[in-house]
């Protein structure tokens, strides 16, 4: 049977990730994204899931924050959609958690990094085919990385180019990537078919276990039913959005068509009444409405000289 439970649905993601007595899944998980960093073996869950939080409450806080024996801060979300302004708000947090650090009396230098990392199902930056990119505070022109204190990491499951004949074999983070996106149609036999790591197959358990407990899985279908209902919502206003762009363009459109023919009507009762040749509708048409009002001008004012004149 398959598992059934998607763990890009928060309040997996958060049991899964976020859970003391899993501390080794999200130990795994934090060494995949940052592969070049100093390795992790212990993590503090500063924010643990008790499974308390209102299932339809839009403040649950449903982020994982840790530290680990290094002094770090961090910070492991998943968005699956892009909400206005992300990248500002990703910022914030992350300088959030690293003057949160400094108290009277204590020094710059005691300061620990703090780091970021945000699975998206959406890209952040379509123009990039990367899973994982890696922002830090670096000088544009030579790469020379002012610090390493603050780290923003997304992981893109859309750019995923991994397919399960190759996933074994894969790198971490790609494996992760590919278990995220799709857990919840896996049988746990298969689990331990296309992955080699007894954390991703621990991970595979404590979502098996929230579709085995009725309390855990009523609020893991709340919070499925309300992802869904943002994502609704979302989906209404872009259409709204979409068809009153449509409805303002053709009414500007109309209106100026309608300050055309005006200009248009305009130059041609000047030239009958000047008694000139009119212009036709192909020599119109080479006129942007700028040189329709100058010609509409000049025929003016040769009508009301032939008037002072007369």
């Amino acid at each position: 049977m398959v598992i059934g439970i998607s763990p890009l649905v928060d309040f997996a993601f958060k049991l899964m990730l976020g859970s003391p007595q899993h501390s080794g899944v999200t130990i795994h998980f934090l060494n995949s994204i940052l592969a070049d960093q100093p390795k992790i073996t212990h993590v503090k869950i500063l924010n643990p899931f008790l499974g308390k939080e209102s299932a339809d409450d839009k403040l649950s806080v449903l982020d994982i924050l840790a530290t680990d024996e290094h002094g770090r801060f961090l910070n492991i979300e998943m968005q699956t959609s892009l909400s206005t302004g992300l990248s500002q708000r990703l910022t914030y947090y992350v300088a959030s958690v690293y003057v949160g650090q400094l108290h009277e009396g204590h020094q710059y230098a005691a300061l620990r990094p703090a780091i970021s990392i945000c699975v998206l199902t959406q890209a952040l930056f379509p123009a990039s085919s990367a899973l994982h990119l890696d922002f830090r505070l670096r000088e544009s022109s030579s790469d020379l990385i002012l610090t390493d204190d603050l780290q923003i990491h997304l992981l893109q499951l859309n750019n995923l180019r991994v397919t399960a004949e190759k996933v074994y074999h894969a790198l971490p983070a790609e494996r992760w990537a590919y278990f995220l996106q799709n857990a919840d149609k896996l049988t746990s036999a298969e689990v331990c078919r296309l992955f080699p790591d007894d954390a991703i197959a621990e991970a595979a358990g404590v979502l098996e276990m929230i579709s085995q407990t009725p309390e855990q899985l009523m609020l893991y279908n709340a919070r499925l039913k309300f992802q869904r209902d943002e994502e609704a919502r979302l989906q209404y206003a872009i259409q709204v959005g979409e068809a009153r762009g449509r409805q303002e363009g053709e009414e500007i459109g109309e209106a100026r068509g309608a300050a055309r023919g005006l200009k248009v009507g305009r130059i041609t009762l000047l030239q009958e009444l000047l008694g000139i040749r009119l212009s036709t509708v192909e020599e119109f048409a080479g006129y942007d409405e700028g040189q329709l009002t100058d010609i509409a001008d000049q025929l003016q004012q040769q009508l009301r000289t032939r008037g002072e004149m007369a």
